[in-house]
Formats: C-alpha cells, structure tokens, sequence
C-alpha cells in the first residue's frame, strides 16, 4: 500500500538571512514544524531525505546568466538581488537549491508511486522568480522546475499547477505561457503586486487558453474561492487531465496575514485542499505535489499547513 503524506524539510532552510524585520523569515518554517511537533501530526508524516538539485534541471526554467548571478551574488555577500525586497546571504544560493531538490525528491516520490502526495516545507519561495530575474522574496522558481523535471524525467504529458498564494505567480506563468503542456491557473488579490494576473492573460501561442488567472478583490473570502474552484478550477483540471498536479500554496490569502487583504480561515485551505485531492484522485492517481510559497503570520501559517495537510492525508 502507497504510503500517504510525504513531508519535505530541512533544518537548513532556516539559515536563508534575509535580515531583521523581513516577512519572509527563518520563523515561518520554525511555526510550523514546532506546531505539526505539539499537535503530533509530524509523527504521522513520512519524512524524506533531500540533496540539493543539480543545476542541469534549473537550466530546463533559468537562464544560465540568472544561475550565474545567484551564485556570484550570494557569494559575494550582496543582500539585495533585485532592487527591492528579495535579500538573501552568502549561504542562500546553495540552500536555494536544497529546496529545488527537495522539490524534486518530493516529485521522485510521488511519481514513483512511493507515497501519494507531498508537502514542501521550503524557503526561500519561488513563483515569482522569472527565468532570468529573482523577485518577490523568490531566487529560483521550485514549482516549474518541478514541472520540466516531471515532464523530462517521467514522461508526464501534462502538468497542472495550482497557485493560491495571494500573490499572483508571474514567474511561473511567463516561463509556461506559450506551452501547452503545463496548465497555469492562479487565485491572487487584484489589483496587487506583482500587477500582473488579469483575465486577460490567457497564453500565447500554442499556450493560449492554458493559463486561467482568476482575480480576487479585496476583502474576498471562501464563499469567492469555492465558486473558482467549483465553476472553473475544477471542471479545468476534469478537461485537462494532467499526470500530476503542483500546487502554489502561499497561505497568505489567510485573514490574519499582514501582508494581503484577503479573507481565508485555515479552515478555507482544508476544503480547497479536499477538492483538489478529490479531482486527484480521478485524474492523476491522487499525485500531488504542494509547495510553500508565502504566509506571514506566525499563528495563521502553522495552522493553515496543518489543515492542507489534513487534508491531504485523508
């Protein structure tokens, strides 16, 4: 029998400084693995051994000019990649690529048949990072690397991704935007950084029609969550079929978070959760990949994971 729920961490993620006061910090994954230790779900979690990815598998979404960067950034110290707010240290390249490859483990694991699904308790995040350009807290993007990675290592003809974070994804719905083999659909605040994510980005080229942004208001909550997943989401994933299914889950649509507007309860992400893992299990064999994006609450994070996670070990 297929083991369940796989859990992806490492305690070095924690050593990614991005300095003192920035939201995405060392904290958020200490949160969550002192609460899955209080309330004894961590016990129940199948723990899995990572390495960092090699760089072969950036170069199927980077551009070998952004790798070059990274590593000559970080190793020169510089705190600030991108002008604005994505910091990082000396160490952040290499733990950057820890949690690609603990990304890919997780996609190992699942398409392998070992265990049905995982959750990837890594920083630094990645959707929005573009092929060439670090952004938005995010150096590499973890989720379409694991995409290419599923689709060159196992063949898989069709990959769908899920982003929920309240940010939309913008690094990875350019780097698959004219391909129609990986299905991009986004729930975010609208209008909102990055000022991307509007209806009318839908794909181009041979890729139009395979990206589905669907923008939220402020203020919105689950009543307008469930309507996206139930009249456009799910019957999306239902149509398309995908081989396995990625999700961006950024628990900061969350209305403790300090950083957005919207309105979730970690109970919202538990039936969000459950819709896609029941589509899931219809589809792709149950196969889920679930990636930590953003969350900034300290209280509100630890309990949104462990409601997904429910959810997914159910």
């Amino acid at each position: 029998m297929i083991s369940k729920t796989g859990f992806v961490y490492h305690d070095s993620f924690l050593k990614h400084d991005t300095g003192a006061g920035h939201p995405e910090r060392p904290g958020r994954l200490q949160s969550i693995t002192d609460h899955l230790k209080e309330i004894k779900l961590w016990q129940q979690l199948q723990h899995m051994l990572i390495d960092e990815a090699p760089e072969e598998w950036l170069l199927q979404v980077h551009s070998l000019e952004h790798i070059r960067f990274l590593k000559h950034a970080c190793s020169q110290g510089m705190m600030t990649l991108d002008g604005g707010d994505t910091h990082a240290s000396k160490e952040s390249y290499d733990i950057a690529l820890l949690a690609v490859g603990g990304v890919l483990a997780a996609t190992d694991a699942v398409m392998n048949g070992l265990l049905q699904n995982v959750f990837c308790a890594v920083r630094p995040p990645g959707h929005h990072a573009e092929r060439d350009k670090a952004m938005g807290f995010c150096l590499l993007n973890n989720i379409a690397v694991a995409a290419r990675y599923a689709q060159l290592k196992y063949r898989a003809e069709r990959i769908a991704i899920i982003d929920w974070d309240v940010h939309h994804g913008n690094g990875t719905q350019h780097i698959f935007y004219n391909d129609k083999s990986v299905l991009y659909m986004s729930t975010h605040q609208y209008p909102f950084y990055p000022n991307t994510g509007s209806r009318s980005e839908r794909g181009a080229g041979d890729g139009e029609g395979y990206t589905l942004n669907i923008p939220m208001f402020a203020g919105a909550g689950e009543e307008e969550f469930i309507e996206a997943f139930t009249e456009e989401i799910i019957p999306s994933l239902e149509n398309f079929r995908p081989d396995l299914i990625l999700i961006s889950a950024g628990f900061d649509a969350h209305r403790d978070d300090p950083l957005a507007n919207l309105e979730l309860t970690e109970e919202s992400f538990g039936k969000l959760t459950s819709m896609v893992a029941e589509t899931a299990a219809k589809v792709c064999n149950g196969r889920i990949v679930s990636i930590l994006e953003g969350g900034y609450s300290l209280t509100a994070l630890p309990r949104s994971v462990e409601a997904h996670l429910r959810a997914m070990m159910a």
